[in-house]
């Protein structure tokens, strides 16, 4: 393996493993662009159709979710700490009830396409713009905090400046998204998720493997770095009081709920009961498997070091690169590296994809153009996914000031997602929380933050012991949950409600309603099953027309939603499309649909193709 070193930086690498990274740079390229020919319409670039199911997107929503930050964060982290580096993953069920009961059904079923929206709806219009400038600010940060990380692994790698390395990943993520929107997305997501997990897993065996086995590898380890938790307030760079409030509270909720990237991956879903299946095999198989995934470069170089395999001045931010370096031959260091690219870009993609969303959805449409051709505002979406990659290029330098990546991650997330976190859960689970209330708690929330970043001192009494001497970058997130709930609490009862007929679908305890809103009829909550049948384009009818004995296994009647999809299930719902029952036939084993669903579902007449009742 050829080594060099640039500016203390040792690079590793041969050939094999360039070219190995380069070929992965192009084939996810191309497969991006080979998704990109089912985007058609603003519904498909923003929500892919709403056609997906579980499997698909929970393997894809993990590609997303752990960033290339992710790698280097916790891997210098678990470096440093030891095994309690996981809690921060391992905190993700927390959300789970909030979410799977209450956040994803009221948005889902009451056509949402973004959080703002879903304020607009709840609230008022001034509390609308005031989310959607926290959420941009929230987005177009994670954008250019992913590129610098990358950029520092590239950088380590190669040798190729950290800024440069930023501007050609961009570039790339920018260029397939603007082409093939939620589409691409999810589908190069899906592989990426598959390759960051196979690459990680991967090296803690051959780690654990080169160290001479288990008990080895944890004689390796000092003691404390054996502990599944941190220490309580200590160290003030790492410990359980500012992890669960940063991490497990505010920055989970915010992740699940407040970023649009992920809510508009779980848009993408055929139904709220695929989201659910998809909820449950994320937060309790794939998150604990990317954790282990993530974070083990950490222990194992620590255990390296510690036995004499590392040289003791190893920096806590290349421990990923050094360990997989130090453990895998030619061409396997190129895939993990792989891997590395692949956990940057699916995580920038979806950012990418979220800020086209907010920018047409919530600020280009309601206040430029309102009346505007679907197709006029597809071409405004991609050009704004351009335009995002472009600022968060340009916010690269900002997060290389910062000392290390997980103090600029705590500290980014800690003063910008409290004051959303709390709006969310409150409009979605108290039906007296009132506009005003939410405008306040966003605008009082952020003002507040704000004072305590020129004023540390404010966040004492709630500091628990943590960074007396410092600014208290992962207790501010406690400090702006507190104070945001506050003025929530306190201007909500010195305003009036909106009327509960407003609400209907908004909140918890109406989710009913929204159902019957977003089928347009009331419910048929009969159970059925599936059924299967060879899809014929007829003329003449509006929606889908089944045969009696499919309706009957269906337990399904006319004017009830359904789901029609290829038969073909490991395609995931690629081809698929909603619709309503419009006609009965007499004809046993066939599916007549319009021309204009097959379009919009992409359908082939012809071939077998499924049908589930929805509502």
């Amino acid at each position: 393996m050829e080594t060099a070193a640039v500016d203390n930086v040792v690079i590793l690498g041969t050939r094999l493993d360039y070219a190995i990274i380069i070929g992965y740079f192009v084939a996810i390229f191309t497969f991006g662009a080979v998704f990109a020919r089912f985007t058609r319409t603003t519904k498909d670039f923003f929500f892919g159709g709403q056609r997906f199911t579980w499997w698909l997107v929970a393997f894809s929503y993990v590609a997303s979710i752990v960033g290339s930050y992710s790698f280097i964060k916790y891997s210098a982290a678990g470096f440093r700490y030891g095994m309690s580096s996981s809690m921060t993953y391992l905190n993700d069920w927390i959300v789970m009830s909030l979410l799977v009961f209450g956040w994803f059904p009221i948005i889902y079923f009451s056509r949402s396409g973004s959080v703002p929206e879903y304020f607009r709806k709840r609230f008022d219009s001034r509390t609308r713009l005031m989310a959607t400038i926290i959420i941009m600010l929230y987005m177009v940060g994670y954008i250019g905090i992913n590129l610098y990380t990358m950029g520092i692994a590239l950088n380590a790698l190669l040798g190729t400046d950290v800024f440069a390395s930023a501007v050609v990943v961009a570039v790339i993520c920018a260029v397939y998204v603007a082409a093939g929107g939620q589409t691409s997305v999810i589908m190069t997501d899906l592989a990426q998720g598959v390759i960051l997990l196979a690459a990680g897993l991967l090296l803690f065996g051959l780690g654990v493997h080169a160290l001479g086995g288990w008990d080895r590898f944890i004689s390796g380890l000092p003691l404390a770095h054996r502990l599944p938790f941190a220490s309580f307030n200590e160290p003030h760079s790492f410990n359980f009081s500012g992890i669960f409030w940063q991490d497990g509270v505010a920055n989970n909720i915010a992740l699940y709920m407040m970023n649009q990237g992920f809510i508009l991956r779980f848009l993408s879903l055929k139904s709220v009961r695929e989201g659910k299946k998809a909820f449950s095999a994320l937060l309790l198989v794939l998150m604990p498997l990317a954790t282990l995934a993530i974070a083990n470069a950490g222990w194992l170089g620590r255990s390296m070091v510690s036995l004499g395999l590392l040289p003791s001045d190893t920096e806590a931010d290349q421990i990923f690169v050094a360990v997989a370096g130090k453990v895998c031959v030619p061409g396997l260091f190129g895939f993990v590296m792989a891997a590395l690219t692949a956990a940057l870009m699916s995580t920038v993609d979806t950012l990418i994809n979220a800020v086209s969303s907010v920018t047409v959805n919530d600020i280009y449409r309601p206040y430029f153009k309102p009346k505007g051709t679907d197709r006029h505002y597809l071409r405004v979406a991609r050009i704004v996914s351009l335009s995002a990659a472009v600022v968060g290029i340009a916010l690269v330098p900002l997060f290389a000031s910062f000392k290390s990546i997980y103090v600029a991650h705590g500290a980014f997330t800690a003063a910008v997602t409290p004051p959303m976190v709390v709006a969310i859960v409150l409009g979605a689970f108290w039906k007296r929380y009132t506009p005003k209330a939410a405008f306040w708690t966003l605008a009082g929330g952020m003002l507040v933050i704000g004072s305590s970043i020129i004023w540390p001192v404010l966040i004492s009494p709630l500091g628990h012991g943590v960074d007396p001497a410092g600014d208290f970058k992962y207790m501010r997130a406690l400090f702006g949950l507190t104070a945001s709930f506050i003025i929530a609490v306190t201007v909500t009862y010195r305003t009036k409600p909106k009327p509960a007929t407003d609400l209907e679908g908004l909140v918890v305890g109406s989710i009913r309603s929204g159902m019957r809103k977003f089928k347009g009829g009331e419910l048929n909550e009969t159970p059925g099953r599936n059924v299967v049948g060879q899809l014929n384009i007829k003329e003449g009818i509006t929606g889908v027309a089944l045969s009696e004995e499919m309706l009957d296994g269906l337990a399904a009647n006319v004017g009830d939603m359904v789901y029609v999809a290829d038969g073909r299930r490991w395609l995931g719902g690629i081809r698929s499309v909603h619709a309503k029952i419009s006609d009965i036939h007499s004809e046993p084993g066939v599916i007549h649909v319009p021309e204009s669903l097959v379009k919009e579902g992409i359908l082939l007449p012809g071939r077998r193709h499924r049908v589930e009742k929805i509502l």
